[in-house]
């Protein structure tokens, strides 16, 4: 059981920290370098939609796994490490709910309502908050691989 929950663990990180990577540092400069406004903000509009489904899915998964585990262990008796990715971990879910429900459905509206400027700087904010949680997650493995 523990190596199966680990393998989750895993999976659901690599889906979000791996997707956050190549947004971030991929897909949204080459759009920017290729794409004028009005086909850059419909196709951000259009990954991040899809990305945030499967964030949403590993983050259930991630805390599922984290919170089974850190049951079967015992909070009092889990290492401090655990401690320190959980509350890191909370701050990133937060962040995340902040993106996906607070910045992104007006990015969407104005990328609907082509108001280009409004949706670009809405972007921005959203680059700026996976910067963080970029920061954020590399932290967390940080503290998973050399916290012991």
């Amino acid at each position: 059981m523990e190596s199966l929950l680990k393998f989750v663990h895993l999976c659901a990180l690599a889906v979000w920290m791996g997707g956050m990577f190549f947004a971030h540092f991929c897909l949204r400069p080459a759009a920017f370098e290729l794409l004028a406004p009005p086909q850059r903000v419909p196709l951000m509009v259009g990954a991040l939609a899809r990305f945030f489904r499967w964030v949403a899915l590993a983050i259930v998964l991630m805390w599922a796994s984290g919170l089974v585990r850190l049951a079967q262990v015992g909070f009092a008796q889990s290492p401090p490490a655990w401690h320190a990715m959980a509350g890191i971990a909370a701050v990133m879910t937060v962040i995340f709910g902040l993106i996906a429900h607070g910045v992104f459905p007006t990015v969407r509206r104005a990328a609907q309502a082509e108001q280009w400027p409004i949706a670009a700087a809405g972007l921005g904010r959203i680059r700026t908050l996976v910067a963080i949680n970029l920061l954020l997650g590399t932290l967390t493995i940080a503290t998973a691989t050399l916290g012991r």
